[in-house]
């Protein structure tokens, strides 16, 4: 009976520290992807060198900013969506994306192709400033 006791609390020993093992590389591997995705968010990084390719972009009014990313990562022009989603958000462009027909060019940071999307906004913000 002694034996069977030692056999059991042996292999409840063995469990546990395998689970603590898995819980850790779980762990690790959730910090590694946090930090990949900051890291991604926070830096704005073109996808080619400059001269780069021009690519025509059409963004309906009713289109959300994820489906612009998934549209502009489609075009090789951004890497992620999910990382433009959250570059759109922080950005001072947030809310401002105008609906029309865009030549982007794929050696454009995120925050360039922002700007150029959000343009007919500052345009008029600017003007509405000049009238003031």
């Amino acid at each position: 009976m002694k034996q069977k006791n030692i056999v059991a609390s042996i292999a409840l020993t063995f469990i546990k520290f395998t689970i603590y093992i898995l819980i850790v590389i779980l762990l690790i591997n959730l910090g590694k992807g946090a930090y990949s995705f900051g890291y991604a968010v926070l830096t704005d990084e073109a996808m080619d060198s400059e001269p780069g390719t021009d690519v025509t972009v059409t963004i309906r009014s009713d289109t959300s900013v994820y489906n612009i990313g998934k549209l502009l990562q489609r075009k090789g022009l951004i890497s992620d969506a999910k990382v433009f989603f959250v570059q759109e958000f922080i950005s001072e462009y947030h809310g401002d994306i105008v609906a029309g027909t865009y030549i982007l060019n794929t050696s454009y940071t995120t925050e360039e192709i922002l700007e150029v999307l959000a343009q007919a906004t500052l345009a008029e913000t600017d003007e509405n400033e000049s009238n003031q």
